[in-house]
């Protein structure tokens, strides 16, 4: 799996910041040690923005960082500028969508739980079109076509030398909705059924005989990344998604994950 400039970024602010814990300094006092600000610092440590490869090579001397350490995270801040496949399309992404697909590009697993309709990166393109048409009533046909042209974009990570396991939970709801008619949902289903052929791609289905379980709040994805600090949970709301990584965030979508797997069917 190769590793992107998301992940890059995302695992230089966490060895940073396990850096700076093994010699229990303070913000403050590191960024006081180095002439930046704590609130560069933390921004350094939380993986948000650009970072000064000069600076990290300064922090890791005053952590203490063996010669390989401090080489191996400077490279990582030379390296972590965001680009994507998404940044050269002639119409742009929308604002919502560029976080889910920068990370999505260099996750190494997605753990799906699904209550109304088929995963996107399982989905036919005419499912994709009437799910989009039904949720954006506001958008032109050519916005959803472009939309639905982004999806089918994402499905080709399934299709890397090394793609990312796919584990899909759907709710049993999901398989006895109609979207776009019987025809498209025939497609799906067939779809979804070939899919599974790959040893990359589990789906299970929770059936309505399971009965109250902890997902029956909603749809989400943990989107997992090389190391544990790296994961990331999506959650789909109206008009977007929010993204959670906090560790009893994590925790708690993952036993979720793990409980609804143990109560659906292969």
């Amino acid at each position: 799996m190769p590793v992107g400039p998301t992940t890059r970024r995302r695992q230089l602010g966490a060895d940073l910041r396990r850096l700076r814990e093994r010699t229990e300094l303070t913000l403050e006092e590191a960024g006081a040690r180095v002439g930046i600000s704590k609130a560069t610092l933390s921004r350094y440590e939380t993986k948000e923005g650009t970072v000064k490869w000069p600076t990290v090579d300064a922090l890791c001397r005053e952590y203490g960082a063996t010669d390989d350490e401090r080489r191996s995270l400077v490279d990582l801040a030379k390296d972590a500028k965001i680009q994507g496949w998404w940044r050269s399309l002639a119409d742009p992404v929308p604002e919502s969508m560029n976080l889910m697909l920068t990370l999505e590009d260099e996750v190494v697993r997605e753990d799906h739980y699904a209550c109304m309709y088929v995963p996107g990166l399982l989905q036919t393109r005419a499912y994709a079109e009437a799910v989009h048409r039904a949720s954006e009533m506001r958008c032109s046909e050519a916005e959803i076509a472009h939309m639905v042209d982004i999806r089918m974009k994402r499905q080709e990570l399934l299709a890397r030398e090394e793609p990312p396991h796919i584990w899909a939970v759907v709710d049993e709801a999901v398989i006895r909705r109609s979207v776009g008619g019987r025809e498209a949902m025939r497609q799906q289903l067939e779809q979804l059924i070939a899919l599974t052929d790959s040893p990359h791609i589990t789906v299970q289905v929770l059936p309505f005989a399971s009965g109250a379980h902890a997902a029956a709040v909603g749809s989400f994805v943990v989107l997992g990344g090389l190391s544990p600090e790296l994961d990331v949970v999506y959650v789909d709301i109206i008009g977007g998604g929010l993204f959670m990584e906090k560790p009893e965030e994590l925790e708690r979508y993952k036993t979720v994950s793990y409980v609804v797997r143990r109560r659906s069917l292969l």
